[in-house]
This record gives C-alpha cells, sequence and structure tokens, in this order.
C-alpha cells in the first residue's frame, strides 16, 4: 500500500502509480501460462522415417555474357558471332536443363533497335532468363 502524509495542508493529488498489483497480476498470469502451455501442444505420434542416403544434385546453370559492341557486332562469351549464329546458340541454350541465365552488356553508343532486335531473338529462342550487365559510373 501506499503511504502518505494525512496533513490537511497537502492537499494535491497523488502522482505516483501504485505497481505492487500489477506485478501481482502479471506474476499469476505468468503462472498459468507456464502450467497451461503443455497442454496447447498436440499429442504427436511417433513414427521411425526411413533415411535416404542420396543427396539431390543441384547443377548451376550456366552463365551466357552476351556483348554488343558500339558498331552491333556481337560477342557470345568473348567469341565473336554473327546473327545467323546467334540464333543457332539461343535454341540450343534455351533446350538446356537447367537453363542458363543470359547477361547482356551493350555498349553506351549501341542503338536501341538493335539490342531490341537480340532481347526479342533470345525470347523467340525460348530463353527466360535475361539479366543486363552494367558499370557504375
Amino acid at each position: 500500500m501506499a503511504f502518505e502524509n494525512f496533513d490537511e495542508d497537502d492537499s494535491k493529488p497523488l502522482s505516483e502509480i501504485n505497481m505492487i498489483p500489477l506485478i501481482d497480476v502479471m506474476l499469476v498470469l505468468l503462472i498459468l501460462f507456464i502450467i497451461t502451455a503443455p497442454l496447447f501442444t498436440p499429442h504427436a505420434v511417433k513414427i521411425e522415417v526411413p533415411q535416404a542416403s542420396s543427396q539431390e544434385s543441384i547443377d548451376k546453370p550456366d552463365n551466357i555474357a552476351l556483348a554488343i559492341d558500339d558498331q552491333g557486332g556481337l560477342f557470345w562469351n568473348d567469341e565473336r558471332i554473327d546473327d545467323k549464329e546467334l540464333a543457332v546458340r539461343l535454341a540450343k541454350a534455351a533446350q538446356k536443363k537447367p537453363q542458363p541465365v543470359l547477361h547482356l552488356r551493350a555498349d553506351k553508343k549501341t542503338q536501341y533497335q538493335r539490342l531490341a532486335s537480340i532481347m526479342s531473338a533470345a525470347q523467340n529462342a525460348g530463353i527466360t532468363r535475361m539479366g543486363f550487365v552494367t558499370e557504375p559510373d
């Protein structure tokens, strides 16, 4: 309980909060939760699951670096190719499992029409994973 002075001179309101009842209630709730927590767990049926000794082989897909210079020339992993060879290689890459990621890297002066036609050819070949490679300023 809070002790206070019962003088008639002090008619100020009490500005302290009595924390004892709050702490008592919190301790009672804590004890109730500790006791009832095991009752909320479902009853489990113990079974013996067979163990597999093999591991799943996850193949990381290859990355294809396709560079386009300012004249529109194509470089497949640093090897110069033409448009016909590009279509053949894109079709072969689209058939691989898992499908490789096509990384497009274009020169600043490359025309947008050239880049759009290469992206369209990749999509028509069946390439679904494509990204752009940029360099920070």
